[in-house]
């Protein structure tokens, strides 16, 4: 069993992660971090608290991560894909609100456990900010999994830019120079991980559970964006979902070991950057990017822990 701490920033991905996480047996989820990103911190972290709340975990601790990126500008949202509170059409109910813990949680439980694995699947800020304060965290945590990049196809921000590195290139930058056994989910794997409503309508007639009664109006909102974004598609990628999915399913995919660059600043802002030559060498430092997805067996894997299968 994988015992996380978990980055987000909810958001319709970021919420189908938190379901399946919550909902894996092989994932003990230890706390989680709320930010900006695809909304703003407060949504966010109500959203988690929801979602918490309806699968009886309020047990789990729900941290207060930033606000914004290291720039200090103003982030940008996307309620066109997400809607304007993050959950699609879903709403928390009037008055309901999520109670934040303190930032310093994350090292007291990092002291706690000797095999904590760090997931990642929004901006990096809160995880730079983790580095910052605590230069041993690098050292300290078994595992660093992190979705964001593109390699060897388009941004989906910018046309080289994927939307977490370009949110917050500087901290991007930092996490991927400074950790090791670092795993980078890109958009080359993500884009692959495909769910359809026909994937969504078996997993409701299987499971009766709260969590995931209101993941077809979610997905219907979700798809339908993507729908207008991309044409022809008959689903929407869950970029978040599948690096989680990765991390408890090492055989779904095939990393290459590279250093990277995110660049900074200017029309390049948030661009992923490594030498794939046949001639380039191995990183020192144990950093992987995925650059293949087995498909089916993303599907399959999500279908049986959202039905409680497996």
């Amino acid at each position: 069993m994988k015992n996380i701490i978990l980055f987000a920033d909810p958001g319709i991905d970021d919420s189908v992660a938190i379901m399946y996480a919550l909902l894996n047996p092989d994932i003990n989820v230890l706390g989680i971090v709320s930010s900006y990103g695809n909304v703003k911190k407060e949504q966010a972290t109500d959203n988690i608290a929801y979602l918490l709340k309806l699968a009886g975990r309020t047990d789990i601790p729900i941290i207060g991560g930033s606000n914004s990126p290291s720039s200090g500008k103003i982030p940008t949202y996307y309620p066109e894909i997400h809607g304007q509170e993050g959950l699609g059409p879903i709403r928390p109910p009037d008055n309901f609100s999520g109670e934040l813990t303190n930032f310093s949680r994350l090292y007291t439980i990092i002291k706690e456990h000797e095999d904590i694995t760090i997931v990642d699947v929004g901006r990096n800020t809160s995880l730079a900010a983790l580095y910052i304060l605590g230069e041993n965290i690098a050292r300290e945590v078994k595992e660093f999994y992190i979705m964001g990049g593109a390699f060897f196809v388009p941004g989906n921000v910018t046309p080289s830019a994927e939307a977490n590195f370009y949110g917050d290139p500087i901290a991007s930058e930092l996490v991927v120079k400074n950790f090791d056994n670092l795993y980078i989910a890109p958009l080359n794997v993500t884009n692959r991980a495909i769910i359809t409503l026909e994937h969504i309508n078996i997993i409701q007639e299987m499971n009766g559970n709260p969590l995931v009664e209101i993941i077809d109006d979610v997905m219907n909102y979700y798809i339908d964006a993507y729908k207008k974004l991309v044409p022809g598609i008959n689903g929407a990628p869950l970029h978040d979902v599948v690096t989680l999915s990765l991390m408890v399913n090492p055989d779904m995919g095939k990393a290459i070991r590279r250093d990277v660059e995110i660049l900074t600043s200017g029309l390049g802002q948030g661009t992923s950057i490594a030498d794939f030559r046949v001639s380039s060498k191995p990183a020192e430092k144990n950093i992987n990017i995925y650059m293949e997805l087995d498909y089916q067996m993303f599907v399959e894997d999500f279908i049986q822990v959202m039905t409680g299968k497996k």
